[in-house]
């Protein structure tokens, strides 16, 4: 394993203990959503008494249209607009796929 992944690898685990293992190794889509469940619950579950939406059960195609949507100023928002301005296209589609996969 080279120093660049062994630093990914290390940074990943700080941020989220247990979400890293030498089976499953991390994708790009996962570590983009990392920063999506910090505020729509972890692996996109609900979180009590929050009043912002969790993403586990949307379907992968609904959460890249509406990121796109939030990017491109097609949607209103407080903060999400902020956050889509970042992403490719290719990153939002693995955050979706990965995001998707949470509700299975």
């Amino acid at each position: 394993m080279g120093w660049k992944k062994n630093l990914l690898m290390a940074t990943v685990c700080a941020i989220s203990p247990g979400l890293a293992s030498a089976e499953a190794p991390v994708t790009q889509g996962e570590l983009l959503a990392n920063s999506c469940f910090s505020c729509h619950g972890y692996e996109g579950k609900a979180v009590e008494g929050a009043t912002i939406p969790p993403l586990a059960d949307y379907p992968a195609s609904l959460i890249v249209s509406q990121m796109k949507a939030y990017r491109d100023g097609e949607r209103d928002g407080t903060v999400m607009p902020r956050h889509a301005r970042g992403y490719t296209d290719d990153e939002i589609e693995r955050m979706a796929e990965y995001i998707g996969k949470q509700g299975q």
